[in-house]
């Protein structure tokens, strides 16, 4: 077991793991520590704890310091330079005539290098561009292109919920999202309705995958022939997961009707086999290919 801290380097971002020595560190402390980047300034959002040794990349750094008001002054400046940075950069993204979509600029703690993220439909030949760059900052450049879910996460916005959106306030990574996890909640499978603001599957369909998984694993599926306790047979017309009750059609005096019945209610055969991927299925298969090129996040490798 080892002693370690987590920082965090930016909202909403990976959360690495430090050595804290023998320093006292609490969570919202602000430290220097050294990354593959270089020094950088973090924010503690794990307090001191014990974690497994195969959970800690090694090796293990330790925390350099905690900040000191100059540090603080230091990260103040840079993010005001940061935003002279963009200003700069677009004007020679417009004079070299790039197709590129500047998002965010980013100094490194100690100002050995700028990183500018940027989104594009294909390659960029932006040597040019890198040049112009270091002549006016005179320091390392770092052009980085980024997908549009790692554009959402850096600008942020609002969901169709109302609320703040999970990858720019609290999701640390991005999950793997399916369609299979929508068919499960049973939500409408329309694109515009289940994809999120950076037009990709939305990320708060994992939320529940495990709870529906659960609850759908003890229901019948439409069309299935059950037994009720009352003696009657009859074919599954619906299903209510949340309630977990089956809505059955069940002749009575020779006349069909429908009746609703606890799920502990009926006997049922062992689930059929899954039907074959329906229309609105095929026309989502697109959501999920470009999930897969979308890869792991590209912006968290401190």
């Amino acid at each position: 077991m080892r002693n370690v801290i987590g920082v965090r380097f930016r909202k909403a971002g990976k959360v690495y793991f430090f050595d804290p020595l023998k320093l006292t560190i609490k969570m919202g402390d602000h430290v220097i520590v050294e990354t593959a980047r270089g020094v950088e300034y973090g924010t503690v959002v794990l307090g001191p704890k014990e974690v497994e040794d195969e959970k800690v990349v090694q090796p293990l750094k330790p925390v350099i310091r905690l900040a000191s008001a100059k540090d603080d002054a230091a990260e103040e400046r840079n993010r005001k330079k940061e935003k002279e940075a963009f200003g700069i950069c677009m004007e020679k993204i417009r004079k070299h005539g790039l197709e590129m979509k500047l998002i965010d600029v980013e100094y490194t703690f100690d100002n050995n290098k700028v990183l500018f993220y940027f989104t594009a439909d294909g390659r960029i030949d932006f040597r040019e561009l890198v040049k112009d760059l270091a002549g006016v900052f005179k320091t390392r450049i770092e052009l980085r292109q980024i997908g549009v879910r790692d554009e959402t996460k850096i600008l942020g916005g609002v969901g169709i919920c109302g609320r703040a959106l999970c990858c720019n306030s609290y999701l640390s990574e991005f999950v793997p999202v399916s369609i299979k996890m929508a068919k499960e909640q049973n939500l409408s499978l329309n694109p515009t309705k289940i994809s999120g603001v950076c037009g990709r599957l939305m990320c708060c369909l994992k939320n529940e995958e495990e709870t529906y998984e659960e609850l759908n694993s003890r229901l019948p599926n439409p069309g299935d022939h059950v037994t009720t306790n009352d003696g009657l047979r009859g074919e599954v017309q619906s299903v209510s997961v949340l309630r977990q009750q089956v809505k059955v059609i069940v002749e009575v005096n020779d006349e069909k009707e429908i009746r609703e019945y606890k799920v502990n209610e009926l006997k049922t055969k062992p689930k059929r086999k899954k039907e074959k991927i329906n229309i609105a299925d095929k026309e989502l298969k697109a959501l999920e290919a470009l999930e897969k090129k979308e890869g792991k996040s590209k912006l968290d490798d401190n």
